[in-house]
């Protein structure tokens, strides 16, 4: 069974970095592609990166790339999602979410992916 697991957001200043994790039980995160959300008050939520199955294919969208990494453990459950040289447009809450696949090594933004938890919160301040 999937239990909401995210954490390791926070209020960092302009220029700082976050790390939050996501782990869920059993296999669950073997099968699936992962991916992270976001959502800004007022905001559309928007897919900010997705990692496959094997980890080999990451995709991020534009407004992040170079500045966020997606990275999972499968033996340990985990995801993660450093981000470095964080914006104050880069305040809001992220949530872990998943895709199933059968397919190892592809990832797209374009999938739906499913959250299941309450997200953790990151805040940038000026």
């Amino acid at each position: 069974q999937v239990q909401p697991g995210e954490s390791g957001g926070g209020l960092v200043q302009a220029g700082g970095s976050l790390r939050p994790s996501c782990v869920v039980s059993g296999s669950f995160v073997s099968i699936n592609a992962m991916g992270w959300y976001r959502q800004a008050p007022g905001k559309q939520r928007e897919l900010v990166a997705c990692i496959s199955r094997s980890g080999r294919s990451i995709n991020y969208a534009d407004p992040v790339k170079g500045r966020l990494t997606a990275s999972r453990e499968n033996t340990k459950n985990t995801a993660y999602l450093q981000m470095n040289d964080l914006r104050t447009e880069d305040t809001a809450v992220y949530y872990c979410a998943a895709a199933w696949t059968t397919v190892q090594s592809v990832c797209r933004l374009d999938w739906t992916f499913a959250t299941w938890g309450q997200g953790t919160q990151v805040t940038v301040s000026s």
